[in-house]
């Protein structure tokens, strides 16, 4: 990684940490990606409700492409680093650029000393659900939470 002149730290394929001028892109790029499941499931996706100004300005949430293609969100916990949100435009879709954003997060982790990642997707999402798995995710848990059918994966990471 590269810092850039604004001191931000620059990864894969342009990756940045975003600023409060990403959040109408942020909004742009979940709302697009997040839309083909939008018909499968009984209300939008939660990540489309979201207010993702919090985690930009704590810095958790990074961005990529000029315009804005990708937007990944992440957060540490104690042995674990949760991947709270990973959206791709459809126009930047099948590129490996999700694959990349992945990676990043797992070098996130190792970073971290965290020896796992973790995230959730809902049972209508079997085409991430898919993705998940080829990336080495197993799921752990399903259940139902605030109206959502939810699935919980993770990777574990070794040295």
């Amino acid at each position: 990684m590269t810092t850039t002149p604004s001191g931000r730290t620059a990864g894969p394929l342009g990756l940045r940490s975003a600023t409060a001028d990403d959040l109408p892109a942020i909004r742009a790029v979940i709302n697009a990606a997040y839309a083909r499941y939008v018909p499968r499931m009984d209300k939008l996706p939660a990540p489309m409700f979201r207010d993702y100004g919090p985690s930009v300005e704590a810095g958790t949430t990074w961005v990529t492409g000029s315009p804005v293609t990708a937007v990944l969100t992440l957060y540490p916990r104690d042995d674990h680093l949760y991947v709270e949100n990973i959206a791709v435009d459809p126009s930047a879709q099948g590129r490996g650029l999700g694959r990349a954003l992945m990676e990043f997060a797992e070098q996130e982790a190792a970073r971290r000393r965290l020896n796992r990642m973790a995230l959730v997707t809902h049972e209508a999402m079997t085409e991430n659900q898919a993705i998940y798995a080829r990336l080495g995710y197993i799921e752990i848990e399903r259940r139902a939470e605030d109206g959502y059918r939810r699935i919980y994966m993770e990777k574990p990471l070794t040295d």
